[in-house]
């Protein structure tokens, strides 16, 4: 312990858990060399000293999965590198099936480790019941083995990580709370202490179940909300003998594993209990929440059925400990959109220790760097609306959450708390056409139409089969609509409006008013940080259209690079305006009908123009995301229930997010979060085309050197020859017994008759090529197409208004 504040730090880390101890160990590693921990009581004295710290490395991206690969490596040398032993034990864990839905869960799981690098084998019953011998198995149906997976003791790791740290010149102080964050013109400046003051360029906000109220310091949205969590441990038993793997049995809500001779029995039930804000305060220290066996007594019913030894176990206690959980069920990592300089590594769901060493290397590398070491957008910090941060909606919410950890996953599931919270202006009318719904980004959008019964989620084909079906054939055949309206909207103005956006974006942004501009906006990498759709509507106004849950990200990214730009305004009108899709052979028919025929005929192809639909004031682009003819008809909000009725009047049918998904893959138009993130480049997206060659965006040199490399692009299509399979994602696909690639958006093409896909390859495939796609460790035959399944010239979305439907 250092006696002394020092009166200004690099970077101050803000709580002594395993993310705060990870994080300063990985900045001092980088160079930071006076970054300082404040801790207002003693390491590892919130969440982590009661973690049951397993790391168990798969998880379902390839980089949350390589993040915890490096806890794994982390952990396995500290006690080499420093001298402390942070009681690492790889004795593996072990997956259990007890229906058939989760063996085809597990079974995917494991096709995954395959593609990730991680040791993962299928094995029966039996064969789980040899490496549990106390577990009954007689309702198992299969089990996957991963003999890499492991466990240390959490307070262990978090001194060895400091000890590291200190040796390079950080420094510790405990028994230092955080009273106040200095801010000025929006970033932080300093940190109020109870020990004094401290200056600061960037603060790591890792201060676990009480990161809300502190990032609210610093005036930044932090939506975690902590939940009571329990664990089982008996006193010794007989049969325990030495380290036994983790068993998960998750159809139970257990996961399983000894402890100093007895068992730990944990769970993640169906519904946890959530802890308001300001129950735990400074006090709570290596402190406990009381017993609840009322609570319990369901976990340790299934605990006794998959352990009859536990009948006769003496109980040492049941540990109820405090973990925070997010709104998605995804830790938050990186700068905060409200406040520059203030970054998170906090709502880590019960998965902190097994993170924390990965989490921690990311969150240092963001601060250092300006960017982690590896796409992590799933775990974005900006990635929540503000809806999300009110109290009430996280108390529904996080104990849902908790409740989730174990479930099977299943295509199309949807979280049931925290709902309606954001209402489409056609709300009424969806529900009228008996849409189901789904929530993104707060918004409630219909994922398809016509619903006659609550979906029973499954992974063969879903019961929404044939309304997905009944919504591409009328966007094929006649007209459809697609509301466009949750896509975020950013009005940008000023004489300096056109030399900002071919600073900050890659297109060609300098085409004349009327114009409609597909772009990606790139980081110095030339990597994706976005990709959206511009309408220059005047010399010094352009419209830009993100996607639905990128807005707060996007919007923050380019507010920071418009400094320097002082003739630019940037406004966030998402709400202010409703976008529908209107696309199909009929749609010219229908906007005739509908007024609008003269003024939009003469919209030519990525070109947008004004028009009157039902006496209301549209503006049309001619573009379409699904491939079929059409224009997206932009509106004022209030505008819009007119504008939809006249044209469902006209003959149009409504159609919901999950055709729209199908079309997007037969047409092979790439999304981000899916084909784009910020590992890949437009060049290995097949996008080069959308890049303007004269450089003077952020990212142009970077792309120019990887066209010097031979950098090209991995994009390929894939067509399955089996019909009834379904594809979901992710899933990896082999050439001649080795994997070459993996899946990113899956879908039954209801234009080509099959189930279709897009991926990445590793290497260039030959148009044509026949491969195997593993699909729960099912080897299913499928062909490589280079460029899009469905109408690779585009002739359709491209036809003249009065132009009657091709065939294909």
């Amino acid at each position: 312990m250092t006696d002394t504040l020092p009166s200004h730090a690099s970077v101050v880390v803000i709580g002594g858990g395993i993310m705060g101890c990870s994080t300063l160990y990985h900045l001092a590693k980088m160079g930071v060399g006076d970054g300082i921990l404040l801790e207002r009581n003693a390491l590892t004295s919130g969440t982590t000293w009661h973690s049951a710290a397993q790391v168990r490395a798969l998880r379902h991206s390839r980089n949350l999965t390589r993040m915890i690969q490096y806890s794994v490596e982390l952990y396995s040398q500290l006690e080499q590198e420093t001298g402390q032993s942070v009681g690492w034990i790889q004795k593996g864990s072990l997956s259990v099936a007890t229906n058939p839905d989760r063996l085809t869960h597990i079974r995917r799981q494991e096709a995954l480790a395959q593609a990730y690098g991680i040791n993962a084998q299928s094995i029966s019953a039996e064969e789980a019941k040899e490496r549990w011998p106390l577990m009954n198995a007689e309702d198992v149906l299969g089990a996957v083995w991963s003999p890499e997976d492991g466990r240390v003791s959490p307070s262990d790791v978090c001194a060895a990580l400091v000890k590291a740290a200190k040796k390079l010149g950080a420094k510790l102080f405990e028994r230092t709370g955080v009273t106040g964050i200095l801010t000025d013109n929006g970033r932080v400046r300093g940190v109020e202490t109870s020990q004094g003051t401290i200056m600061c360029d960037a603060i790591a906000l890792c201060a676990g179940l009480w990161s809300r109220e502190i990032g609210a310091m610093a005036g930044a949205e932090v939506p975690a909300l902590a939940c009571e969590h329990f664990y089982l441990l008996t006193k010794p038993i007989q049969g325990i003998v030495g380290n036994t793997p983790t068993l998960s049995d998750h159809d139970n809500h257990l996961y399983i594993r000894d402890d100093s001779g007895g068992l730990l029995v944990g769970c993640f039930e169906p519904m946890g209990k959530p802890i308001a804000p300001g129950v735990l305060n400074e006090s709570f220290e290596f402190s406990l929440l009381p017993e609840d066996w009322d609570h319990f007594e369901p976990m340790m019913i299934h605990a006794l059925h998959r352990l009859p030894a536990l009948e006769k176990a003496e109980v040492k206690m049941l540990l109820n400990g405090p973990e925070s959980f997010t709104p998605d069920g995804t830790f938050m990592l990186g700068e905060t959109a409200e406040t520059r300089g203030l970054f998170l590594g906090c709502g880590m769901n019960s998965v902190g220790v097994a993170s924390g060493g990965g989490a921690g290397m990311n969150l240092a590398h963001c601060i250092v760097h300006g960017h982690t070491a590896y796409d992590l957008t799933e775990a974005d910090a900006k990635r929540f609306a503000p809806v999300f941060n009110n109290v009430e909606h996280l108390m529904a919410r996080a104990p849902e959450v908790l409740g989730t950890h174990f479930d099977i996953a299943y295509p199309g599931k949807q979280l049931k708390t925290a709902r309606n919270l954001r209402a489409l202006p056609l709300d009424k009318e969806y529900h009228e056409a008996k849409a189901h719904m789904g929530q993104f980004y707060g918004w409630e959008r219909p994922l398809y139409f016509d619903k006659t019964a609550e979906p029973v989620l499954r992974f063969d084909r879903p019961d929404w089969f044939e309304n997905v079906r009944a919504e591409v054939m009328a966007a094929h055949e006649q007209a459809a609509i697609f509301d466009a309206s949750p896509f975020g909207k950013i009005e940008v103005e000023g004489p300096d409006a056109e030399s900002f956006l071919l600073h900050v974006c890659a297109g060609h942004m300098a085409r004349p008013p009327g114009s409609v501009i597909y772009t990606a906006i790139l980081n110095e990498r030339g990597t994706f940080e976005s990709d959206l759709t511009a309408h220059r509507i005047a010399q010094d106004h352009y419209r830009l259209f993100v996607g639905t849950t990128a807005i707060k990200r996007d919007l923050a990214w380019l507010r920071r690079h418009s400094q320097g730009y002082n003739n630019v305004t940037l406004t966030d009108s998402t709400e202010s305006y409703a976008v529908l899709g209107l696309m199909g052979p009929e749609a010219a028919r229908i906007v005739s009908e509908c007024g609008a025929a003269a003024e939009l005929k003469k919209v030519g192809y990525f070109k947008h123009g004004t028009a009157l639909i039902a006496g209301k004031h549209v503006r049309a682009a001619r573009m379409s995301y699904v491939g079929e003819a059409g224009w997206e008809l932009t509106c004022r909000a209030d505008d819009v229930p007119a504008i939809y009725a006249a044209l469902v009047a006209a003959g149009a049918k409504p159609a919901g997010l999950f055709a729209q998904t199908s079309m997007r893959i037969e047409k092979g138009f790439c999304a981000m979060g899916h084909e784009l993130d910020g590992d890949v480049t437009p060049i290995a997206a097949g996008l080069d085309f959308a890049v303007r060659r004269g450089g003077g965006f952020i990212g142009a040199n970077a792309l120019a050197d990887a066209r010097a490399r031979g950098e090209v692009s991995r994009m390929i299509s894939l067509t399955l020859d089996d019909g009834p399979a379904v594809l979901l994602g992710h899933e990896p696909i082999y050439l001649d017994g080795r994997i070459v690639g993996q899946t990113s958006s899956c879908t039954f093409g209801y234009r080509i008759g099959k189930p279709v896909g897009l991926g990445h390859s590793r290497e260039p495939l030959r148009n044509g090529a026949r491969v195997k796609v593993d699909i729960a460790r099912q080897m299913l035959d499928a062909t490589v197409t280079i460029g899009p399944l469905f109408d690779p010239e585009g002739m359709r979305m491209k036809a003249e208004d009065d132009a009657k439907p091709r065939s294909i």
